[in-house]
């Protein structure tokens, strides 16, 4: 694979296609936006936040960061990478979005994955995070990747521009993958399977129910067509209380569990957690 730069970045406020200049993106209009000193640009302007810090805070992030990095999840992401080599068409540029990538950790895997294959394509990355926490973490892991702070019901890139989104455990928005995917263009849902985590619910919760992924039969009628949906299954084998409590501050069952159940997690020592994960392919008709 041949790493290119992204070159489908869009004023979030115009929609106008944007430049890079030196340290800065400016688009036709005038409207200019920085480059961090860590790299990333943000492209999520004041009126389309809904609080002050939205997304992961830097301590989620930085219990992401460390649980991942210790290879609990590396089934999850490998199956991910293939999954997307997968989608490729050979000798065809293909342009990656990340649709709530987080402090980068999937999609770092899947641009190496992808640096480590025969294939002679042309390849750009756009992680997309509304957390500027995570952005700024995402930007340290992989500096040839493009990191933006930005929303998923706007996606801040140029219409029908991009192949395949990826969206892992994250926030899904079809209206806005609609608009910047290409006709054919592909959608790759990560969510949790009816027994993920089920170990760790069972010590937080008093009622554990198994996660159903969301029906997405509706989508029939936006756009979008089911292609194919795969599980992938294992156990972590035993982890020890400091990755419990990392993995638990990392999903949203730190804030569902109330203190009680936190309490009741912090009580263990050791653990051996399912991951119970369900993969989808859309496209986008």
């Amino acid at each position: 694979m041949n790493i290119i730069q992204a070159l489908n970045l869009a004023c979030p406020i115009d929609g106008d296609s944007l430049e890079c200049r030196e340290k800065q993106f400016v688009c036709g209009n005038g409207h200019v936006f920085d480059i961090a000193r860590q790299g990333y640009v943000n492209l999520l302007p004041v009126q389309y936040k809904r609080s002050k810090h939205p997304g992961d805070s830097k301590a989620m992030v930085s219990a992401r960061a460390e649980y991942l990095n210790a290879g609990h999840y590396e089934p999850v992401a490998r199956k991910l990478a293939e999954t997307a080599f997968a989608q490729i068409d050979a000798d065809k540029e293909t342009s990656f979005m990340d649709a709530g990538c987080g402090e980068g950790y999937y999609f770092d895997y899947l641009f190496n994955y992808l640096k480590g294959t025969n294939a002679c394509n042309d390849v750009s990355f756009v992680g997309l995070d509304i957390s500027k926490a995570a952005i700024a973490a995402a930007a340290k892991r992989n500096r040839q990747i493009t990191w933006v702070v930005g929303t998923n019901r706007r996606p801040p890139l140029i219409s029908a521009s991009v192949d395949i989104v990826l969206c892992v455990f994250g926030f899904q928005s079809f209206q806005g993958f609609h608009k910047i995917l290409k006709a054919g263009g592909r959608v790759i849902l990560v969510e949790p399977g009816p027994q993920h985590l089920k170990e760790l619910r069972e010590i937080i919760y008093t009622d554990v129910r198994k996660n159903v992924p969301p029906d997405l039969s509706h989508l029939e009628g936006e756009g979008f067509s089911l292609l194919d949906r795969q599980s992938l299954q294992y156990t972590t084998g035993l982890i020890d209380c400091g990755q419990i409590k990392k993995l638990l501050m990392m999903t949203p069952h730190f804030y569902r569990a109330g203190r009680q159940g936190r309490e009741s997690a912090a009580q263990v020592t050791k653990l051996d957690v399912t991951v119970d994960v369900v993969f989808r392919i859309l496209e986008r008709e």
